[in-house]
């Protein structure tokens, strides 16, 4: 057996927990050790120290890591257009608003916009959107080192807009009295809301472990896309605390699963590149080659 440490987050569409719950991995000779973090910054100090091998994470924090030296390549895909934005009742819908960002925005003046943790994708998407409607003084961003107190605090009253995963928004939906006011496609299309991170010791010295990982990885995506009604079943039964109808709504809400690491997946990544370095979040100009190892799934050809 091969033993691969692997960091992954709460968030039900994640492949991580279909692996968990069908034991593929262990069937094709994979020990796996499960550890869970808040968030994808907290999986890059895991990286940092030397703590885990794979990562489920959003490219933007993996690049900011790589950007610091970090030693760590994406090898697979695994879900795009994974952020939405959530508010009370009372505010407009950017549909409302004919789609036009800066009116959206303009309602949330003198107000805080609870968010996972800082330089997270979501972060960085949010603080892009009020950079570019000249909002970014008059809109605060209150991060969450765990994104899963926002619903807390937003049944309670403290907050009333925020942004994170579909997980965040379905939650949001059900038990706080909020609706979704920009849904997953309008806020960066094609946006890589996570892929497969590995350390390049890793991939050199495990290259079959690692194939044979993303291959079930990919098995995941599709059984998350093809059969979602078993898929949601599975993924209520292995986290406990959910139901099979949350999880289906989630996989509803942002549909889009899979392994590969297409030319639309790298595009959006590199756009990220000069958002990133606009915010202060990385010090240069990152290159495809320095995110990316494609070896796997160029083999594997899904």
């Amino acid at each position: 057996m091969t033993k691969l440490r692997i960091g992954h987050l709460s968030t039900a569409y994640h492949t991580s927990f279909i692996l968990m719950g069908t034991k593929w991995l262990e069937k094709e000779g994979i020990e796996p050790e499960w550890k869970l973090f808040g968030g994808g910054p907290a999986v890059v100090r895991a990286f940092e120290n030397n703590e885990i091998d794979i990562g489920y994470i959003g490219l933007p924090p993996a690049m900011i890591g790589i950007d610091r030296g970090l030693q760590i390549r994406c090898i697979a895909g695994g879900h795009t257009e994974g952020t939405v934005m959530i508010a009370a009742p009372e505010f407009l819908t950017l549909e409302d608003c004919r789609n036009k960002m800066k009116l959206f925005l303009e309602q949330f003046k003198e107000m805080s916009i609870a968010c996972p943790p800082a330089s997270s994708i979501h972060d960085v998407i949010i603080r892009n959107c009020l950079k570019e409607a000249s909002f970014e003084n008059d809109v605060h961003i209150l991060n969450y080192e765990w994104a899963d107190l926002i619903p807390e605090d937003m049944a309670e009253g403290k907050i009333k807009i925020a942004i994170g995963t579909p997980s965040l928004a379905v939650v949001a939906k059900r038990y706080c009295n909020a609706k979704i006011v920009i849904p997953p496609e309008k806020l960066w299309p094609s946006n890589p809301s996570y892929g497969i991170i590995a350390s390049c010791d890793i991939i050199e010295n495990f290259p079959d472990a690692l194939l044979k990982f993303i291959g079930l990885h990919e098995n995941a995506s599709r059984f998350i896309r093809e059969h979602t009604e078993e898929a949601s079943k599975l993924v209520a039964a292995t986290i406990k605390i959910i139901d099979a109808s949350f999880v289906r709504d989630v996989y509803e809400l942002s549909p889009k699963y899979s392994a590969d690491i297409s030319e639309k997946y790298i595009a959006s990544t590199m756009c990220f590149v000069e958002v990133l370095h606009e915010l202060g979040y990385i010090s240069g100009k990152l290159r495809q080659e320095t995110i990316f190892d494609l070896r796997f799934v160029k083999e594997l050809q899904f």
